[in-house]
């Protein structure tokens, strides 16, 4: 993508989700990437149903597609580093093995974002000292991820205790720049702080991947205030793609191109896919993007 070297890809979530697998279930690997083709995007994130390494090259091979990165559960703070570390260096060969550029990393103690709770008020927090081991946790895993090739890319997230402005703040400030990175999520910092434009500003120097989330306001708002939980907002269609809710993409692209940001853009919004097509979501995204992005040149 020229001179930003800013690769565009479309996460697997829109299709099938790996936190309610019956949601989507008849859509299958073929049909993913086969979508993502049609739509123009040049790769994906691994999805939980993504098989072994050999035979998801070569279904991407045959489609000149790539691979982004993969999430990670991390539970550092409960389990303690050396648990989290095995299972991580294991993840780890999955995306060399598959040639990927990040690992995406969560921490999930004390999480809500699978539980029948408020996401927008019943989120967990961590104490000091459970700060400080998940500040040595991610330094060690990003030293790990470095040994494989890859960059940690930390996600802040709905329902967890990295999801605010404020708690994101904490993280970069206590963890190395050198092995821990941002992966900046416009959907997640729009939801939970109402804007979404400052953590990119503040931490544009630790971003090292994007998602593109869009979300619906009035949906949101609905599920604000009946208390919904994370995955009864996004089954109400809380989230969307770019092009088809409230966020200006416009702005926050323009800010990475200032910034010389290079690296994966992947659209991603979690969507029941028998509700909204899949393709036609995709589609959309990529007509947004060709048009209103594709063109729009940095601010000095």
């Amino acid at each position: 993508m020229g001179k930003t070297q800013i690769l565009w890809g479309i996460a697997p979530i829109g299709w099938r989700n790996d936190d309610i697998p019956e949601i989507g279930a008849g859509n299958t690997l073929q049909h993913l990437l086969s979508d993502i083709v049609v739509a123009g995007f040049q790769g994906t994130e691994v999805g939980g149903f993504f098989p072994e390494p050999a035979i998801l090259n070569k279904e991407l091979e045959l489609r000149n597609l790539r691979i982004a990165g993969k999430w990670f559960s991390s539970y550092i703070i409960r389990d303690g580093i050396e648990e989290a570390a095995k299972e991580f260096a294991a993840h780890c060969q999955y995306l060399k093995d598959v040639h990927a550029d990040v690992a995406v990393v969560s921490e999930q103690t004390y999480s809500v974002q699978g539980l029948d709770k408020n996401v927008f008020k019943e989120k967990p927090y961590f104490n000091d000292e459970e700060w400080q081991r998940l500040f040595a946790g991610l330094n060690h895993l990003g030293e790990i991820a470095g040994r494989y090739g890859l960059k940690l890319v930390y996600h802040h997230h709905l329902g967890t205790g990295v999801q605010t402005e404020e708690e994101v703040d904490r993280l970069m400030a206590g963890t190395d720049p050198a092995l821990v990175h941002l992966l900046y999520d416009t959907g997640h910092a729009y939801i939970s702080d109402g804007n979404y434009m400052n953590i990119l500003e503040k931490h544009m120097d630790r971003i090292g991947h994007v998602h593109f989330k869009d979300a619906r306001l009035k949906i949101m708002e609905k599920c604000k205030q009946e208390g919904k939980s994370f995955q009864q907002a996004f089954l109400q269609g809380m989230f969307t793609v770019p092009g088809d809710g409230c966020i200006d993409f416009r702005e926050v692209y323009k800010m990475l191109l200032k910034h010389g940001y290079s690296g994966w853009i992947v659209v991603e919004a979690e969507q029941d896919p028998d509700v909204a097509n899949p393709l036609e979501y995709a589609l959309i995204a990529r007509k947004y993007i060709d048009r209103h992005l594709l063109n729009v040149p940095a601010t000095n």
